[in-house]
C-alpha cells in the first residue's frame, strides 16, 4: 500500500510550489487563485533508517533510493485545487475540491504565515494566518456534518431494517475509509446517546469534527517562514493554547526548491530533509548570498520543513513505521537484491497482517515469520516493530 498525502489550503499560498519542491515536478505556479484545477499527483519520499549496515550489506531498493543507510521510501502526493470559505456550499471549486480529497490518508495544510494573501488568495497585507487554519478545519467539519446528516436521515427512514447507527454512518462515510468500529468509538468518546434522534446540533458538529480528525489528520505547513512577518505570526500562534495540539512545521518552500535545483546542477551536495549542504564549486556573488541566507534558515529550523512536513504526516499523524520483507537467502529476493522492499504499516500491525500487506497469498497461507535481526520465529499474532526485517514463511 502506498499512502497518499493531500496538499490542501486556500489559493496562492504555495501549494503547487510545495508539490514541485517535494516531487521535483514542474506543474504551473502563479500568484493568482485556482492555478490548480485538476489534482496533480506525484511521487515524494519519506526517510527511514535502513537496516543494511546491521547486516554489513548494501541494500538494493526496488523503489526509492538509499544513501548511507538513509532510505527514501515513496509516497503519493496529491495537490488539489485551492479552497475558499464556503466551499462546502459549492463556492470556488468547493465540491470538486472536497471530492478530490476522498482518497487522501492524511493532509498537509499549506498556510501563508506571512499574511500576504487574503482568505480568497488575493494579495493582501497583515492577513491573520489563524483565519486560514480555522476556516479550512471548519469547511472540512461542515463537509463531514452534511454527510452525517444524510446518514442520520437514512437511519430514521430504515430503522425497521434493524441496522445499527454505526453501520449506517460508516456506510455513508465509506469514502473516508471509516468502519463501524471507528464510528462506535467516536460515539462512545463523545458520550452520545445511542438514539441519534436525541443528538443536539452541537453534538452532531462535535461528532463530525472528531470523525474528520480521525480520518483526515492534518499537519500545518507554515510556509514563507523566511519572511520576518511569518516568524512573528508563527511565534504568536505556537504560544496560543488553541493551537498547541496542532502539528505546525516551519517551512520555506523557496529554500527547498533552490537547494534541489543547485544540487541537480552540481553546485552543492544536498539531500532532502538535511539540515546542511556542501558547496562543491565556486559560485557567483549573488548565488553565494542566496545560499548563505538559506543556510541561516537551515541553522534556525533544522531544515526547510518540506521533508519534515511529509514525515510528520505519515509517522506522527498516521503512526506508520517501516518493516522490511526479505527472502530466505541473504536478505535478498530471487534476483539477489538485498532488502529490496520497505513497507510502511500502522503501529500494532501483526506479523500475519504484515504478510497481507506484502501479498494476499502470503497472508492467506501464512505459517510464521523469521525475525532476521534476532533469529527468532514470529507467530501470526505477534506485533511487528519499526525496522523489523522479516522472512515470511507460508504454504504457498
Amino acid at each position: 500500500m502506498v499512502y497518499k498525502i493531500g496538499l490542501v489550503g486556500k489559493p496562492s499560498v504555495g501549494k503547487s510550489s510545495f508539490f514541485n519542491a517535494a516531487t521535483m515536478n514542474n506543474i504551473p505556479e502563479a500568484e493568482y487563485p485556482f492555478t490548480t484545477v485538476e489534482p496533480n499527483i506525484g511521487e515524494a519520499f519519506v526517510r527511514v533508517e535502513c537496516p543494511d549496515k546491521q547486516f554489513n550489506k548494501t541494500c538494493d531498493p526496488r523503489t526509492g533510493f538509499c544513501t548511507d543507510s538513509k532510505r527514501y521510501t515513496p509516497v503519493k502526493l496529491v495537490d488539489v485545487a485551492g479552497l475558499i470559505p464556503g466551499a462546502h456550499k459549492g463556492k470556488g471549486l468547493g465540491n470538486k475540491f472536497l471530492s478530490d480529497l476522498n482518497e487522501a490518508d492524511v493532509l498537509i495544510h499549506v498556510v501563508d504565515f506571512s499574511g500576504k494573501t487574503d482568505s480568497e488568495g488575493e494579495p493582501s497585507e497583515n492577513h491573520d494566518p489563524r483565519k486560514d487554519i480555522d476556516f479550512l478545519e471548519e469547511e472540512l467539519d461542515m463537509w463531514y456534518l452534511e454527510i452525517l446528516e444524510k446518514a442520520l436521515e437514512k437511519f430514521e427512514k430504515q430503522r425497521h431494517d434493524k441496522q445499527k447507527i454505526e453501520e449506517v454512518v460508516s456506510e455513508q462515510m465509506s469514502a473516508f475509509k471509516t468502519d463501524k468500529n471507528q464510528v462506535r468509538q467516536v460515539i462512545k468518546s463523545q458520550g452520545l446517546s445511542k438514539k441519534p434522534k436525541e443528538w443536539s446540533e452541537e453534538e452532531k458538529k462535535s461528532f463530525a469534527r472528531e470523525m474528520r480528525k480521525r480520518t483526515k489528520p492534518m499537519v500545518i505547513a507554515a510556509n514563507k517562514m523566511d519572511l520576518e512577518e511569518a516568524k512573528k505570526n508563527f511565534d504568536e500562534i505556537k504560544s496560543e493554547k488553541k493551537y498547541q495540539d496542532l502539528t505546525i512545521v516551519p517551512v520555506s518552500v523557496h529554500a527547498e526548491k533552490a537547494l534541489k535545483k543547485a544540487d541537480e546542477a552540481g553546485v552543492i551536495d544536498y539531500l532532502p530533509g538535511e539540515s546542511s549542504f556542501k558547496v562543491l564549486e565556486n559560485v557567483s556573488g549573488k548565488q553565494k548570498q542566496g545560499l548563505e541566507k538559506i543556510k541561516e534558515f537551515l541553522d534556525e529550523y533544522g531544515g526547510t520543513g518540506v521533508q519534515e512536513s511529509l514525515e510528520k504526516a505519515l509517522f506522527k499523524e498516521l503512526n506508520l513505521m517501516p518493516v522490511f520483507p526479505v527472502g530466505s537467502k541473504n536478505l535478498g529476493d530471487e534476483k539477489g537484491n538485498v532488502l529490496p522492499d520497505c513497507f510502511l504499516v500502522p503501529e500494532k500491525t501483526t506479523a500475519k497482517e504484515f504478510a497481507y500487506h506484502v501479498h494476499t497469498d502470503l497472508g492467506d497461507n501464512f505459517l510464521y515469520a523469521n525475525d532476521k535481526k534476532t533469529g527468532r520465529r514470529v507467530g501470526s499474532d505477534k506485533e511487528v516493530s519499526s525496522g523489523d526485517v522479516l522472512e515470511i514463511v507460508s504454504t504457498s
